[in-house]
Protein backbone atom coordinates (compact mmCIF):
# COMPACT_ATOMS: atom_id res chain seq x y z
CA UNK A 1 0.00 0.00 0.00
CA UNK A 2 1.86 2.64 -1.44
CA UNK A 3 1.13 6.85 0.30
CA UNK A 4 0.24 8.85 -2.64
CA UNK A 5 -2.16 6.25 -4.77
CA UNK A 6 -3.73 3.63 -1.64
CA UNK A 7 -4.44 6.92 0.40
CA UNK A 8 -6.81 7.96 -1.69
CA UNK A 9 -8.79 4.92 -1.16
CA UNK A 10 -8.62 5.31 2.33
CA UNK A 11 -9.83 8.75 1.79
CA UNK A 12 -12.52 7.88 -0.10
CA UNK A 13 -13.82 4.94 2.12
CA UNK A 14 -13.78 8.11 5.03
CA UNK A 15 -15.35 10.72 2.81
CA UNK A 16 -18.98 10.90 3.57
CA UNK A 17 -18.00 11.37 7.12
CA UNK A 18 -15.83 14.43 6.00
CA UNK A 19 -18.59 15.41 4.02
CA UNK A 20 -20.80 15.84 6.82
CA UNK A 21 -18.48 17.89 8.32
CA UNK A 22 -18.26 20.29 5.71
CA UNK A 23 -14.68 20.03 5.37
CA UNK A 24 -13.98 18.89 1.74
CA UNK A 25 -16.41 21.29 0.29
CA UNK A 26 -14.44 23.94 2.86
CA UNK A 27 -11.34 22.89 1.02
CA UNK A 28 -12.40 22.99 -2.66
CA UNK A 29 -14.40 26.25 -1.81
CA UNK A 30 -11.55 27.77 -1.09
CA UNK A 31 -9.05 26.23 -3.58
CA UNK A 32 -12.09 27.65 -6.46
CA UNK A 33 -12.09 30.83 -5.03
CA UNK A 34 -8.55 31.56 -5.38
CA UNK A 35 -7.68 29.62 -8.25
CA UNK A 36 -10.44 32.11 -9.84
CA UNK A 37 -8.77 35.25 -8.01
CA UNK A 38 -5.30 34.13 -9.80
CA UNK A 39 -6.42 33.26 -13.56
CA UNK A 40 -9.86 34.72 -13.59
CA UNK A 41 -13.56 33.09 -14.19
CA UNK A 42 -12.89 31.43 -17.46
CA UNK A 43 -12.10 27.78 -17.06
CA UNK A 44 -11.14 27.39 -20.64
CA UNK A 45 -8.31 29.77 -20.03
CA UNK A 46 -7.68 28.80 -16.48
CA UNK A 47 -6.30 25.35 -16.00
CA UNK A 48 -6.26 25.45 -11.59
CA UNK A 49 -9.64 26.77 -12.09
CA UNK A 50 -10.88 24.00 -14.32
CA UNK A 51 -9.21 21.49 -12.50
CA UNK A 52 -10.61 22.81 -9.02
CA UNK A 53 -14.27 22.56 -10.77
CA UNK A 54 -13.73 19.09 -11.51
CA UNK A 55 -12.79 17.82 -8.09
CA UNK A 56 -15.73 20.01 -6.94
CA UNK A 57 -17.98 17.90 -9.57
CA UNK A 58 -16.54 15.23 -8.35
CA UNK A 59 -17.65 15.08 -4.74
CA UNK A 60 -21.05 16.07 -5.46
CA UNK A 61 -20.84 19.97 -5.07
CA UNK A 62 -23.72 21.76 -5.92
CA UNK A 63 -23.39 24.12 -9.18
CA UNK A 64 -24.65 26.96 -6.98
CA UNK A 65 -21.90 26.52 -4.65
CA UNK A 66 -19.15 26.61 -7.61
CA UNK A 67 -20.65 29.24 -8.99
CA UNK A 68 -20.69 31.57 -5.87
CA UNK A 69 -16.96 30.48 -5.18
CA UNK A 70 -15.61 31.39 -8.68
CA UNK A 71 -17.79 35.26 -8.40
CA UNK A 72 -15.99 35.50 -4.88
CA UNK A 73 -12.71 34.81 -6.46
CA UNK A 74 -13.27 37.22 -9.39
CA UNK A 75 -15.02 39.44 -7.39
CA UNK A 76 -12.23 40.09 -4.87
CA UNK A 77 -15.29 39.93 -2.53
CA UNK A 78 -13.81 37.74 0.52
CA UNK A 79 -14.63 39.70 3.77
CA UNK A 80 -11.51 40.99 4.45
CA UNK A 81 -9.60 37.11 4.23
CA UNK A 82 -6.40 37.23 2.44
CA UNK A 83 -5.70 33.31 1.77
CA UNK A 84 -1.39 32.51 1.76
CA UNK A 85 -0.59 29.45 0.03
CA UNK A 86 2.46 27.70 1.88
CA UNK A 87 4.08 24.09 1.15
CA UNK A 88 5.50 22.58 4.40
CA UNK A 89 7.92 19.39 4.03
CA UNK A 90 8.75 16.68 6.68
CA UNK A 91 9.09 13.52 7.89
CA UNK A 92 6.82 11.16 9.53
CA UNK A 93 7.15 7.73 11.29
CA UNK A 94 10.28 5.74 9.82
CA UNK A 95 11.74 8.62 8.04
CA UNK A 96 9.10 9.24 5.71
CA UNK A 97 8.88 12.09 3.15
CA UNK A 98 5.53 14.25 3.41
CA UNK A 99 4.94 17.44 1.89
CA UNK A 100 1.79 19.40 3.02
CA UNK A 101 -0.05 22.10 0.87
CA UNK A 102 -1.81 24.70 3.30
CA UNK A 103 -4.29 27.82 2.29
CA UNK A 104 -4.11 30.07 5.38
CA UNK A 105 -4.98 33.13 6.48
CA UNK A 106 -2.78 33.17 9.40
CA UNK A 107 0.18 31.69 9.13
CA UNK A 108 1.90 31.80 12.62
CA UNK A 109 -1.12 29.60 13.66
CA UNK A 110 -0.82 27.10 10.66
CA UNK A 111 2.85 26.35 11.27
CA UNK A 112 1.55 25.25 15.03
CA UNK A 113 -0.75 23.21 14.12
CA UNK A 114 1.38 21.21 11.27
CA UNK A 115 4.43 21.50 14.02
CA UNK A 116 2.28 19.97 16.78
CA UNK A 117 0.50 17.11 14.20
CA UNK A 118 4.01 16.02 12.93
CA UNK A 119 5.75 15.76 16.66
CA UNK A 120 2.79 13.96 18.01
CA UNK A 121 3.22 10.90 15.71
CA UNK A 122 6.24 10.31 15.55
CA UNK A 123 7.74 13.05 12.94
CA UNK A 124 8.97 16.36 12.70
CA UNK A 125 8.52 19.48 10.49
CA UNK A 126 11.62 20.05 8.47
CA UNK A 127 13.26 23.14 6.29
CA UNK A 128 12.22 23.89 2.48
CA UNK A 129 13.41 21.47 -0.02
CA UNK A 130 14.22 18.75 2.34
CA UNK A 131 11.74 16.24 0.90
CA UNK A 132 10.21 17.47 -2.11
CA UNK A 133 12.88 16.17 -4.61
CA UNK A 134 10.87 13.14 -4.04
CA UNK A 135 8.06 13.83 -5.60
CA UNK A 136 6.46 14.81 -8.85
CA UNK A 137 3.41 16.00 -10.03
CA UNK A 138 1.52 13.65 -12.27
CA UNK A 139 -2.44 13.27 -13.13
CA UNK A 140 -3.31 9.62 -12.00
CA UNK A 141 -6.73 7.02 -13.34
CA UNK A 142 -7.66 4.44 -10.78
CA UNK A 143 -9.77 2.04 -11.74
CA UNK A 144 -11.28 -1.42 -10.18
CA UNK A 145 -10.11 -4.92 -11.48
CA UNK A 146 -13.99 -5.79 -11.79
CA UNK A 147 -14.45 -2.73 -14.64
CA UNK A 148 -11.88 -3.28 -17.08
CA UNK A 149 -9.44 -6.09 -18.00
CA UNK A 150 -5.65 -4.82 -18.48
CA UNK A 151 -5.35 -5.45 -21.94
CA UNK A 152 -8.20 -3.18 -22.88
CA UNK A 153 -7.40 -0.32 -20.68
CA UNK A 154 -3.51 -0.40 -21.40
CA UNK A 155 -4.57 -0.16 -25.05
CA UNK A 156 -6.97 2.84 -24.72
CA UNK A 157 -4.57 5.07 -21.93
CA UNK A 158 -1.41 4.49 -23.98
CA UNK A 159 -2.40 5.34 -27.42
CA UNK A 160 -4.12 8.58 -25.89
CA UNK A 161 -0.87 9.62 -24.17
CA UNK A 162 -0.82 7.83 -21.06
CA UNK A 163 2.92 8.00 -19.58
CA UNK A 164 2.29 4.67 -17.14
CA UNK A 165 -0.20 1.78 -16.26
CA UNK A 166 0.59 0.36 -12.32
CA UNK A 167 -1.56 -2.84 -11.47
CA UNK A 168 -2.10 -2.66 -7.68
CA UNK A 169 -4.14 -5.34 -5.87
CA UNK A 170 -7.60 -5.01 -6.88
CA UNK A 171 -6.85 -1.63 -9.18
CA UNK A 172 -4.95 -0.39 -12.06
CA UNK A 173 -3.56 3.08 -11.96
CA UNK A 174 -2.84 4.82 -14.86
CA UNK A 175 0.00 7.79 -14.55
CA UNK A 176 -0.11 10.85 -17.31
CA UNK A 177 1.81 14.03 -17.64
CA UNK A 178 -0.28 17.15 -15.83
CA UNK A 179 -0.55 18.38 -18.80
CA UNK A 180 -2.30 15.23 -20.88
CA UNK A 181 -4.58 14.92 -18.05
CA UNK A 182 -7.80 16.09 -19.72
CA UNK A 183 -7.47 14.79 -22.97
CA UNK A 184 -6.99 11.49 -21.51
CA UNK A 185 -9.47 11.70 -19.33
CA UNK A 186 -12.05 12.92 -22.24
CA UNK A 187 -10.56 9.68 -24.19
CA UNK A 188 -11.88 7.22 -21.26
CA UNK A 189 -15.19 9.30 -21.01
CA UNK A 190 -15.46 8.41 -24.56
CA UNK A 191 -14.78 4.54 -24.13
CA UNK A 192 -17.61 4.38 -21.54
CA UNK A 193 -14.67 3.24 -18.90
CA UNK A 194 -15.86 3.51 -15.35
CA UNK A 195 -13.04 5.61 -13.02
CA UNK A 196 -12.70 4.70 -9.22
CA UNK A 197 -10.73 8.45 -8.73
CA UNK A 198 -9.02 10.60 -10.68
CA UNK A 199 -6.74 13.41 -9.66
CA UNK A 200 -3.66 15.65 -10.26
CA UNK A 201 -1.29 14.51 -7.40
CA UNK A 202 2.74 14.32 -6.01
CA UNK A 203 3.86 10.98 -7.06
CA UNK A 204 6.77 10.21 -5.33
CA UNK A 205 9.90 8.78 -6.87
CA UNK A 206 10.61 6.29 -3.81
CA UNK A 207 8.72 4.54 -1.15
CA UNK A 208 9.30 4.29 2.59
CA UNK A 209 7.96 0.42 3.99
CA UNK A 210 6.83 0.67 7.55
CA UNK A 211 6.42 -1.46 10.57
CA UNK A 212 3.02 -1.95 11.80
CA UNK A 213 3.54 0.56 14.79
CA UNK A 214 4.79 2.85 12.45
CA UNK A 215 1.85 2.45 9.88
CA UNK A 216 -0.81 3.50 13.14
CA UNK A 217 1.24 6.41 13.23
CA UNK A 218 1.81 7.25 10.04
CA UNK A 219 -1.74 6.94 9.14
CA UNK A 220 -3.14 8.99 11.99
CA UNK A 221 -0.77 11.84 11.58
CA UNK A 222 -1.83 11.34 7.55
CA UNK A 223 -5.74 12.09 8.65
CA UNK A 224 -4.82 14.59 11.39
CA UNK A 225 -3.18 16.25 8.63
CA UNK A 226 -6.45 15.95 6.35
CA UNK A 227 -8.39 16.96 9.28
CA UNK A 228 -6.61 20.46 9.63
CA UNK A 229 -8.64 23.25 8.20
CA UNK A 230 -5.65 24.88 6.21
CA UNK A 231 -4.39 21.79 5.04
CA UNK A 232 -5.55 21.83 1.59
CA UNK A 233 -3.70 18.55 0.29
CA UNK A 234 -1.28 16.05 1.84
CA UNK A 235 1.71 13.86 0.23
CA UNK A 236 3.73 11.29 1.49
CA UNK A 237 5.92 8.28 0.26
CA UNK A 238 5.15 5.03 2.76
CA UNK A 239 4.29 1.89 1.86
CA UNK A 240 2.69 -0.46 4.06
CA UNK A 241 2.36 -4.04 2.69
CA UNK A 242 -1.06 -5.52 2.53
CA UNK A 243 -0.58 -7.91 5.40
CA UNK A 244 0.10 -5.19 7.44
CA UNK A 245 -2.91 -3.32 6.34
CA UNK A 246 -5.65 -6.81 7.07
CA UNK A 247 -4.08 -6.58 10.63
CA UNK A 248 -4.63 -2.73 11.29
CA UNK A 249 -8.07 -3.60 9.56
Amino acid sequence: MSGHSKWSTIKRKKGAIDAKRGKIFTKLIKEITLAARLGGGDMEANARLRQAVLAAKAENMPKDNIDRAIKKGTGGADGGVSYEEIVYEGYGPGGVAVLVEVMTDNKNRTVAEIRHIFSKYGGNLGENGCVSWIFEKKGTFTFTKDQVTEDRLMEIVLEAGAQDLRELESEYEVITEPLDFEKIKDRIEMENLKVAFAEITMVPKTTVDLDAQQAVSMLKLMEKMEDNDDVQHVYANFNISDEIMEKLG
